[in-house]
C-alpha cells in the first residue's frame, strides 16, 4: 500500500504542476488562440494525472475517476475547438507572428467556390 500512496502522491504533484503551467500559459501567451492551446493541453494532462493520483490513493473510486477521465478526453479538445472557432468568427486579435490561418483560407476557398457555382 505504501507504493500506491507514493505513486498517488507523485501523480498528484505532477498533475498540479501541469495545471500550474497551464495557468501560467494563459497569463503569458499573446493572443486567445495561443491561450486556448496552452490551457487545453496542460489542463487536460494535469487533470488526468490528478485523477490517476486520486485513483491510486482511493482505489475504490478508480472506476468513477476513469469515467471522469474519459469524459474529459472527449470534451476538453471539443470545447477548445469551439472556443477557437467562435473567437475567429468574432474577429479576435491575432499576434503579428501568426502567419498561417487555415480557417480563413478554407473560408475564402469555400466562398470562391460558392460564387463560381452561382454565376
Amino acid at each position: 500500500m505504501i507504493v500506491f500512496d507514493l505513486l498517488g502522491g507523485l501523480l498528484l504533484v505532477a498533475g498540479t504542476s501541469f495545471l500550474l503551467l497551464g495557468g501560467l500559459g494563459l497569463w503569458r501567451m499573446p493572443d486567445i488562440y495561443n491561450r486556448i492551446q496552452a490551457g487545453t493541453k496542460a489542463t487536460t494532462l494535469g487533470t488526468l494525472l490528478t485523477l490517476a493520483g486520486a485513483a491510486f490513493l482511493q482505489p475504490t473510486w478508480a472506476l468513477k475517476l476513469l469515467l471522469i477521465g474519459v469524459f474529459l478526453i472527449f470534451t476538453n479538445p471539443l470545447s477548445s475547438h469551439l472556443l477557437a472557432r467562435a473567437a475567429h468568427r468574432s474577429g479576435a486579435h491575432k499576434t503579428a507572428t501568426t502567419v498561417v490561418d487555415h480557417l480563413a483560407e478554407d473560408r475564402t476557398a469555400r466562398n470562391t467556390n460558392d460564387q463560381g457555382e452561382r454565376g
